[in-house]
């Protein structure tokens, strides 16, 4: 029993943390790119090259990515490496053990990372928005890097050629160190509305991966709305076309 009850009370402390974590700061809106194609193959474009090299995406297949407008050639000249297939899964390379060695945990899975990301802050892709775009230079990190969202995150920033480095600026209120803003500190590749857009891309991919199937599934559902509401008129004037002689 006793086991139990502190199995129980760990997991509670275990759940707690991870959403003090995501807690720290408001999530930002995160762009809806669902339908746009362009931003979707950008956004593949981006993950293939920056995240599957420690994060993989099992559930996913290279050649789903026809279902976004990328052409069976496109993908082998552009996002595969040169022992895949089209048809193999969206798996890295990296060596578990060493991945959680170097960083303190195996880099999770990123298949459906952005349906499991959602709180009450807002959505998967709102978490995720605002975790790729609130990195800053921390040295007292293993990393040299922390995040707002995620405090004392494990993974570094992968992307900061693209964004540059920052440093985040704090304030003390009441014992409590209370986030002011950015000081940059060496520009990246892309300024800061490009960097932004980039995201806003990577995370629209991120969200279309979750659930490759969505936009069918919202196209249908308005057919299958579409279809009930002319079956109802019918019914409904089949029924009265039946009850007229007895009333």
């Amino acid at each position: 029993m006793k086991k139990i009850i502190l199995s129980l009370a760990l997991t509670l402390g275990v759940v707690a943390g991870a959403q003090a974590s995501g807690d720290s700061i408001a999530w930002d809106k995160a762009p809806n790119k669902i339908n746009d194609q362009a931003a979707l193959q950008n956004g593949a474009k981006i993950f293939v090259n920056h995240c599957l090299n420690c994060h993989s995406a099992a559930f996913m297949r290279y050649n789903r990515l026809k279902d976004i407008g990328l052409t069976e050639q496109q993908i082998k000249d552009n996002l595969l490496f040169t022992t895949e297939k089209v048809g193999d899964t969206m798996k890295s390379n990296i060596d578990p053990k060493q991945a959680k060695e170097w960083f303190g945990a195996t880099p999770p899975d990123l298949t459906v990372i952005a349906r499991s990301r959602a709180g009450h802050n807002g959505t998967g892709a709102d978490y995720l928005y605002t975790y790729m775009r609130t990195f800053y230079r921390d040295e007292t990190k293993a990393t040299g890097w922390n995040n707002l969202v995620f405090p004392n995150v494990g993974m570094p920033h992968v992307l900061w050629e693209l964004q540059g480095e920052r440093r985040a600026v704090f304030e003390s209120h009441d014992g409590q160190q209370v986030f002011k803003g950015w000081e940059q500190i060496k520009p990246g590749k892309l300024s800061e509305k490009e960097y932004d857009e980039a995201m806003a891309d990577l995370v629209g991919y991120l969200t279309w991966m979750a659930e490759p199937a969505q936009t069918t599934r919202t196209r249908l559902g308005v057919f299958v709305l579409l279809f009930l509401a002319g079956f109802m008129f019918i019914a409904w004037r089949l029924n009265a076309s039946y009850w007229k002689d007895i009333k």
